[in-house]
């Protein structure tokens, strides 16, 4: 089975390029969904993260909005919560992957929107980046509710730089063409890859 990793900076279209892997019937494993689960109530991470950061409990629940507020204001704080995160998404990963392999699974892919900051690279078989011009990622990105400049720019100095991920991946998608275009990338990549298999 080959391990397609997916990744991109934010409002790339690396969501958009997923869902075009899914149209083919390719199973995707989201990385960010991982973590809304985990940070439930009734998730793994729950109890550690609200003894890390007990003023965003807010009526027995993480408040979202809050936690993001002081994790990116405070690099430390951020650091903790990656710390506590990041080790359970990796094991959920890891067992969603042997399940499909052993369901005989030709080719998977992990959306991880941090995947070369945080190594998953290491556990692909090739790489796919999704990228887009400066003036459309902020472009987008101004467009989502309750983003600020001050946000977007925390964000991106969190994130490798976008030249950097296109020059280590296997394959690039570029983003700023249309969902069509990027429809006969992903088609070019699972054929490339299955032939490859």
């Amino acid at each position: 089975m080959i391990t397609l990793g997916l990744t991109g900076s934010i409002a790339m279209g690396k969501s958009t390029v997923a869902g075009l892997f899914r149209d083919e019937g390719i199973a995707v494993h989201d990385a960010d969904a991982a973590v809304h689960r985990l940070m439930q109530p009734d998730g793994r991470a729950f109890a550690e993260i609200a003894a890390a950061f007990p003023d965003v409990i807010i009526d027995g629940a993480i408040d979202r909005k809050s936690l993001g507020r002081d994790v990116f204001k405070r690099p430390e704080k951020r650091t903790l919560l990656e710390g506590i995160l990041h080790p359970m998404v990796r094991e959920a990963r890891q067992d969603w992957v042997r399940h499909h392999e052993a369901e005989g699974a030709a080719l998977v892919v992990l959306d991880v929107p941090l995947l070369y900051e945080t190594g998953t690279e290491k556990s692909c078989d090739a790489v796919v980046v999704v990228s887009a011009s400066p003036w459309q990622q902020r472009r987008r990105a101004m467009a989502r509710p309750g983003m600020t400049e001050q946000k977007l720019d925390a964000i991106l100095d969190a994130q490798m730089d976008d030249a950097e991920k296109r020059r280590r991946a296997d394959f690039v998608i570029p983003a700023n063409y249309g969902i069509s275009t990027s429809r006969w990338y992903v088609r070019r990549i699972i054929a490339a890859l299955t032939e490859r298999a």
